[in-house]
Order: structure tokens, then C-alpha cells, then sequence
């Protein structure tokens, strides 16, 4: 009976598309994000729910409303809260309701508070590391898990990050089950803005990880992308990592980067009509050095370079059009 509750009540929060925008509940929807991969499976924020809550106000009180969150958290690299079984598939597609169920929580939470959750189904890091599920265990996984969240319409799917295999199949696996469902993917890494035209052109809405430093000052290159893919493509756009502080590895910056770099940033794509994911480095290089909380969140408050860029996010209805989100 808790259950059900939980899922009916978050069904009335409703995110949709309207041309280029977002819309929650029939709403203007201000899509503001916030990289939280290992959300699933950090034990900090799911020690009970009034301390998932308690976050989840922080995050909304510095202008975030969405949560980009990984069903994979198994790859082999160093991230906080890796860990083999840190996934929602077992290998042969079934899922792991435990894990499920604690997604459903996070997405209730947030739903309840008018947050919306991006779900990453499958990542490129995972992929490399050959763990993988085929194409038929692929397809059992997409499937059951879009029945599972029917009722949790503040989620939407991603299906990769950062990489492209039978995309268009999963598509249409989500679709098959979910018609409404809204779903994206991110076909690259850093200026990789379509793995083809017919996969942009089939998601709802356009996730690329937009050119970091290797190829110019992102601030400027990276507006131009978007605002390529808005008159192209005519859906919402998110910027969903844009370039960041932190380790060189992973695709970060070869040298130092400045808050306002991120901030000049974030402000083009507002002034576009374009969306952000805040991207940080508070998960990449583990546990006990100096980029990450202790808590394996990501604390607007731990870090000073961090914190100016969110207070900037904080203020968005400030130095956004006023079309932008209202």
C-alpha cells in the first residue's frame, strides 16, 4: 500500500515537451541539472529518507531540479560507491528490484518536491570495461524496467552516455512499453553532437557532452553547438557535461579552469533557450582525495570553486529572458 501511494502520487508530476522547452505539470520547466551518478548507491544519501530528503532541498535551494543519475555503476574505474553489483540488470537482464526500488524512492522524493530524474540506462565506461549486456539481455532489461517506472513520469531515459550500440533498438524497446515515455541519449564524448541525424531526430529531446577545452574556450564553442542543434533539430537541449575543474582524466580539462568559466557558460545556453547539467568532479578520483566530500555527494557547499558556480545557478531567474522557463 506504501507503494502505491508513493507511485500515485508522483504520477501527477508530469514533465513533457513543448517545441524547444521543457514542461512539468503543464508548467514551463526550467530544466536545471545536477551530475549525481552513484545517487542509487551512495549510502550518505539513501541512509533513510528524511536525510535523501534533506539533500534533495539542499540541491533545490541552490536552483537544481534535476538529477542525472546512472543505472550503471559498476565499471572498473576508481569512483566513489563503484561496485560490481551497483547495477539494475543482473547480466541476463533481469533486474535487481533492490536497486530498482531505491530509484523509485529517489524519484518519489524528488517528484514530490517538483524534481525531475534523468536516467543514464547504459554507460561507455561500463561498456569498456566488457561489462555488458547483449542485445536480447538488453532488450529484457529496457523492457521490464519501463514497465517498473510507468508511474514515475518526473524520469527520463538516456540510454547511453557517452556511446552509441543498438540505440535505435532501445528506443523503440522504451517506446514498445511506454509511448510517452521521454527519452535522449548522449551518442559521444566532448563535440560529439550525433552519433546520425535519425537518432536526434528520434529522441525527445538532445543530451550532447558539448567540446571542452581541447578544441577552444568551451564558453564560446560550446553555445554554438547547441544553438546548431535547437534550429536543426527544434527540441530542448541539454548541456549535459559541460567542461569542468578537477582530474585531467576522464575527459577533464589538461589545465586549470576557473568558475567563471563554467558560469559564462551556463549563461549562453540560458540566454539560448538552451538547459544544463552541472557537471563536477566530487566522484571521479575516489574516496580520501581532496576533489571529493566524504559523503560521496555532491555538496554545493564542499567545495569554494563549486559553490561560486552553484550560487550563480542559484540565481538563474536573475539572468535568464524572461520567456526562459516561466
Amino acid at each position: 500500500m506504501l507503494a502505491f501511494s508513493g507511485a500515485a502520487q508522483t504520477s501527477r508530476h508530469v514533465l513533457t515537451v513543448e517545441g524547444t522547452f521543457f514542461r512539468l505539470d503543464g508548467k514551463p520547466f526550467p530544466y536545471t541539472g545536477l551530475s549525481f551518478f552513484n545517487a542509487i548507491y551512495n549510502p550518505t544519501f539513501n541512509r533513510d529518507p528524511a536525510t535523501r530528503r534533506q539533500w534533495l532541498q539542499k540541491f533545490q535551494s541552490y536552483g537544481i531540479n534535476a538529477l542525472r543519475i546512472w543505472a550503471q555503476w559498476d565499471n572498473g574505474d576508481t569512483f566513489v560507491d563503484v561496485c560490481p553489483e551497483c547495477s539494475l540488470y543482473f547480466p541476463d537482464g533481469r533486474l535487481r528490484m533492490d536497486r530498482v526500488k531505491r530509484l523509485e524512492e529517489i524519484a518519489t522524493d524528488a517528484g514530490n518536491m517538483g524534481m525531475v530524474v534523468e536516467l543514464t540506462l547504459f554507460s561507455h565506461e561500463s561498456w569498456n570495461h566488457n561489462v555488458r549486456l547483449g542485445p536480447e539481455e538488453s532488450a529484457r532489461a529496457i523492457g521490464a524496467l519501463t514497465k517498473e517506472l510507468m508511474p514515475w513520469r518526473n524520469i527520463t531515459f538516456q540510454i547511453w552516455n557517452e556511446f552509441s550500440e543498438h540505440t535505435l533498438e532501445h528506443v523503440a524497446e522504451v517506446r514498445a512499453v511506454d509511448p510517452h515515455r521521454l527519452v535522449t541519449s548522449s551518442p559521444g564524448g566532448a563535440g560529439v553532437l550525433a552519433a546520425s541525424a535519425k537518432e536526434n531526430r528520434a529522441f525527445d529531446y538532445l543530451t550532447p557532452h558539448t567540446t571542452r577545452q581541447n578544441r577552444g574556450n568551451p564558453w564560446q564553442v560550446a553555445p554554438t553547438e547547441v544553438k546548431y542543434l535547437l534550429e536543426l533539430y527544434r527540441k530542448p537541449v541539454v548541456d549535459d557535461e559541460p567542461a569542468r575543474n578537477g582530474t585531467h582524466l576522464h575527459g577533464g580539462p589538461p589545465g586549470a579552469t576557473y568558475p567563471a568559466d563554467h558560469i559564462l557558460q551556463i549563461f549562453e545556453m540560458w540566454q539560448i533557450g538552451a538547459y544544463i547539467t552541472y557537471h563536477h568532479d566530487m566522484f571521479q578520483t575516489g574516496y580520501g582525495t581532496p576533489a571529493v566530500p566524504p559523503s560521496g555527494i555532491p555538496d554545493p557547499e564542499f567545495s569554494p570553486y563549486h559553490r561560486a558556480v552553484f550560487e550563480f545557478i542559484r540565481l538563474r531567474d536573475r539572468y535568464t529572458p524572461a520567456w526562459y522557463g516561466r
